[in-house]
């Protein structure tokens, strides 16, 4: 772990994050409109990209984890910033909906069964057990939209910081370049 003398976060941190926040858009709007998908191939390809982009969140959300512990930037801790526990924390029930989120999408995967691609088949867990199915669904989705509110508060703090504070907080998240 580095603590940091410059203004921003390294270049795999940034990335992580913005690779992040990139994919949790995509699969939240591909996950409010799949239902819309007509059904056959295309919903088939649709969900396989979900599910396999979902993996990518969680592979993804595993390193960038292990990243921020063994050799991320890291910021000294100011004292006289009085909210950074609480963004720390903030951080922390992040990463914790995430890994929530892709757990859930992986259950959802296994109770229902899925096609993926047309190439690979995963069986259901209880194929006649529609009540499961949609259980872990709406759970699924009520999850993904807990984490989509939380990233847009997320995003509204960072604006909020450099708008009206103006502490460079945000800044830390662009790139180096």
């Amino acid at each position: 772990m580095a603590t940091n003398s410059s203004s921003t976060y390294d270049r795999k941190t940034i990335a992580l994050h913005w690779g992040s926040a990139a994919l949790i858009l995509i699969l939240w709007t591909a996950g409010e409109f799949l239902d819309v998908v007509p059904k056959g191939t295309s919903r088939i390809t649709v969900r396989s990209m979900h599910i396999c982009l979902g993996l990518a969140l969680g592979i993804a959300l595993a390193y960038r984890i292990w990243w921020r512990n063994h050799g991320g930037t890291r910021f000294p801790i100011d004292v006289r910033v009085r909210h950074q526990k609480q963004a720390q924390m903030a951080h922390q029930v992040l990463y914790a909906v995430m890994g929530l989120m892709v757990a859930t999408g992986v259950a959802l995967v296994w109770i229902r069964g899925d096609n993926l691609f047309n190439l690979v088949t995963v069986p259901a867990f209880d194929p006649g057990n529609k009540d499961l199915r949609h259980s872990a669904k709406e759970v699924h989705g009520w999850i993904a939209n807990a984490l989509m509110l939380g990233a847009m508060l997320h995003a509204a703090i960072a604006v909020w910081h450099h708008a009206i504070v103006k502490d460079g907080v945000l800044k830390r998240m662009l790139s180096r370049a």
